[in-house]
């Protein structure tokens, strides 16, 4: 085969022309996104027009074109994008020389190491195909001819956009459904921390099915945004595939960055926020578009009927159903009444929003952007009726979300309250969160509506799940930021100096429940009088445990449970009691409260019979997976932090939560250690306790060697390279014990690691008088209330020391 290698001419570039064109144009720093992507087309069409010119001179084959279809065909190359491609003819070759023909080209394209998607039909056969393959109708509806016999084409063209317009009503619903199976295999875009940028929705294939839908002249999609926010996530594409050199459309974590800077973007973080931002585009986009179908698609399913019913002349009347004032049901959606007039009532697009959301219907498309462009804005402070919608709004459970989202991608959220955009589609690092910052408030105040009933001030619980993150669009800690952002919020919105004073104690304190209850002594005074110092009164501690709930069901599964449910409640008692003037907390010698029947039964045995005795509870809850609650009484004595977790890792058992408490039994001698461990098997079933109770014998006498059977099962099972954690940090936590030195542990979550940190505090020499394990995802937080052999606190300099030591031996 000849060819003319160069790149320009119309014979076009060869193999090693083509190859060579290709890298300088990839490597043009100044041309980039849809001029490189057109240029890239471009350049390509003209290599296979050479080769199809060549192959058909040698072939001898008449009557057939060569067919870009797919993202080829739209001319969208990204640098390792596949070719998709069609041989089309018109059947009279003799099918050995339209396979030599078809040699010629598909060879030449492989042998260049491109990927390449290739098929040979007639038009008749073509036509078929996409009958019977809804996936091969799409690629051609954007077929584009390449090079040979144009007319040919033009042909299949005008049948096939015929085929897809005439069954519409049947094609449509098969491409949603299509759609819909494929968010749920791959999610949503806009809130994976390594999405799909092709596959989930809100991404490039969902931009493809709307523009189909758009072909079959049924419905359109909202124009507004949508190129720019198709070409934002093809940019996205094209710096991936350059920074990998793969045909890959994941962003994987460890590309961020590097695909960042190709973009000339500042970092990760503001990639994603790009890339979200794009992705609710094209959902909201879908969201709309698919309705007007589904509505479409019912009148035409209706009409018969109708013209039975009303006759050949008889006309259906618009049905318009009141709703609230200015706002009416149409045709299943919110839209604004005939008599309305936006630029006169600054609360009609809040009006909208709660009526809407109450009614549980979608709001019209052309309403908000008649507000969007019309609404008189509301004074500041607000007027009582406007802080009444919002919160009517924000009080309507599940159906809030796609109303919000309506009213945010027309920016009127933004209007209302400022500080949202710097919120809005921002990431959180934290794979333990579902949402992004924005969505997660959202998601929060749908929680919280559920539990408004237990409180006395809904508004504020309503309130505060809306503003209990806003900080984290701002450098520092985002609850001290949230604090002030909250109060100019709330001031804006018309609450009054109380009110303020109350929604800012609560943004400010959002995560102190959780937080103290799986991190601190509760039986140690200082812990619950530093709460109740930090809430103030009844009233608040109320609105705080509810906060506390729904912020983390908001969260994800890993941030809420029935285990956690409990501490935050015995917490939550305790303080309310003080409040009250009730005797909440331990005296100041720290005695702690009653243990329970069962840690009290098994202590007795502990100390009758000198060893460990253990209790082994399986359960299942709602939202808890299989797990099993261990409660293990011990004598006192050395080393039984790191023999009991140690223990528990050689079994496979993963240590959710854990609670070390030392009790001194009237009329008894000596004292007691009693373990409460949440724990599941890794994998596999539970152990059984006298197995269990029979290792724990053995590694505190000496003859288990733990850390030895640790390091073997480590080196059998190497864990899988991944992205390198930050290293483990052990702190002081000053002030918050008046009983105990309390250590803080941070660190990614490992097998024996708590049989580490007992280890280390052997070492040195201090007791354990309580252990509060919290695990979140792939992070532990382990908080340890440690003593001298007196049970004293220990020096501040003895403290940071011990601290130092611990991290040492995690390291």
């Amino acid at each position: 085969m000849t060819s003319v290698d160069n790149t320009t001419g119309t014979a076009g570039p060869g193999p090693s022309g083509y190859a060579a064109a290709r890298l300088r144009l990839l490597q043009e720093e100044s041309r980039s996104g849809p001029a490189r992507r057109s240029a890239l087309s471009g350049l390509t069409d003209d290599w296979l027009n050479a080769l199809f010119a060549t192959a058909v001179r040698e072939s001898g084959v008449r009557g057939a074109t060569l067919v870009a279809v797919g993202g080829y065909g739209r001319g969208e190359l990204s640098p390792r994008s596949d070719l998709d491609l069609l041989l089309l003819h018109d059947g009279k070759a003799d099918p050995k020389a339209l396979s030599a023909l078809a040699d010629r080209i598909w060879y030449p394209v492989w042998d260049l190491g491109l990927a390449l998607d290739h098929s040979v039909r007639t038009p008749g056969e073509a036509r078929k195909t996409a009958a019977e393959d809804l996936k091969v109708h799409l690629g051609l509806l954007d077929a584009r001819p390449v090079a040979g016999d144009l007319g040919l084409l033009a042909a299949l063209r005008t049948s096939v956009l015929a085929d897809w317009r005439n069954q519409a009503v049947k094609r449509l619903p098969e491409l949603h459904a299509l759609c819909r199976e494929r968010a749920e295999r791959s999610g949503e875009l806009r809130f994976l921390l390594e999405p799909d940028l092709k596959e989930a929705r809100g991404g490039l294939r969902d931009v493809t099915a709307l523009r189909a839908v758009a072909a079959s002249w049924l419905a359109d999609a909202p124009r507004e945004g949508l190129a720019e926010a198709r070409r934002r996530l093809l940019d996205a594409r094209d710096a991936l595939h350059l920074v990998t050199g793969r045909a890959t459309d994941r962003l994987s974590l460890q590309e961020q960055d590097p695909v960042a800077a190709q973009l000339g973007l500042l970092d990760a973080d503001a990639l994603l926020r790009e890339v979200y931002d794009a992705a609710r585009v094209v959902s909201y986009a879908g969201d709309v578009t698919w309705r007007e179908v589904g509505r479409v698609l019912r009148a035409r399913a209706s009409r018969p009927r109708l013209r039975g019913l009303l006759g050949t002349r008889g006309t259906a009347a618009v049905e318009r159903a009141p709703l609230a004032d200015g706002i009416v049901e149409q045709d299943g959606e919110a839209v604004l009444a005939l008599a309305a007039r936006p630029e006169r009532d600054p609360v009609l697009a809040l009006r909208l929003g709660a009526a809407a959301a109450q009614a549980g219907l979608p709001v019209s498309l052309h309403a908000v952007r008649r507000l969007a462009a019309q609404a008189k804005p509301l004074p500041v402070p607000w007027p009582a009726d406007a802080r009444e919608q919002l919160l009517t709004l924000l009080g309507a459970g599940e159906p809030t979300v796609a109303v919000w989202e309506a009213l945010e991608a027309e920016g009127l959220i933004t209007r209302l309250l400022p500080d949202w955009e710097r919120v809005r589609c921002r990431p959180q690092r934290n794979p333990v969160h579902t949402w992004t910052v924005d969505r997660h408030l959202i998601e929060t105040a749908v929680r919280a509506s559920a539990l408004t009933r237990r409180v006395g001030r809904p508004d504020l619980l309503l309130m505060a799940a809306l503003l209990h993150d806003i900080g984290k669009g701002w450098p520092g800690d985002h609850s001290v930021a949230g604090e002030t952002i909250a109060r100019d919020v709330a001031v804006r919105v018309g609450f009054d100096a109380d009110d303020v004073a109350v929604l800012s104690t609560l943004v400010r304190h959002h995560l102190l429940l959780i937080d103290t209850a799986t991190r601190r002594d509760l039986d140690d005074p200082a812990t619950v009088r530093t709460v109740a110092d930090a809430v103030g009164s009844a009233g608040t501690l109320e609105l705080l445990h509810a906060l506390t709930e729904a912020d983390a069901l908001a969260t994800g599964p890993a941030a809420w449970s029935t285990w956690r449910g409990s501490l935050v409640a015995d917490l939550v008692g305790r303080v309310g009691a003080l409040l009250a003037g009730e005797a909440a907390v331990p005296d100041a010698s720290g005695t702690p409260r009653p243990p329970g029947a069962e840690p009290e039964r098994l202590a007795v045995e502990a100390l009758r019979t000198g060893e460990p005795a253990l209790a082994l509870h399986a359960r299942r809850e709602e939202d808890d997976a299989v797990g099993v609650e261990l409660i293990v009484a011990v004598p006192d004595q050395p080393g039984v932090l790191p023999a009991a977790a140690g223990v528990l890792a050689l079994h496979r058992l993963t240590v959710r939560a854990a609670d070390l408490r030392t009790l001194e039994l009237p009329d008894a001698l000596g004292e007691v250690l009693v373990l409460r461990w949440r724990v599941a098997a890794e994998y596999g079933s539970l152990p059984q306790g006298a197995r269990l109770r029979t290792d724990l014998i053995r590694a505190l006498d000496g003859s288990l060697d733990v850390p030895a059977k640790l390091a073997d099962r480590e080196a059998a099972y190497p864990r899988r390279r991944g992205v390198v954690p930050p290293p483990p940090r052990v702190t002081v936590v000053a002030d918050v014990s008046s009983l105990a030195t309390v250590l803080e542990v941070r660190a990614p979550d490992a097998v024996g690691l708590l049989h580490r940190i007992g280890r280390a505090l052997d070492a040195g020499g201090v007791r354990v008088r309580s252990a509060h394990v919290s695990t979140l995802g792939a992070n532990a937080v382990d908080t340890l209330y440690v003593t001298d052999v007196e049970g004293k606190p220990l020096p501040p300099p003895e403290a940071a020391l011990l601290a130092a030591a611990v991290e040492s031996a995690l390291s």
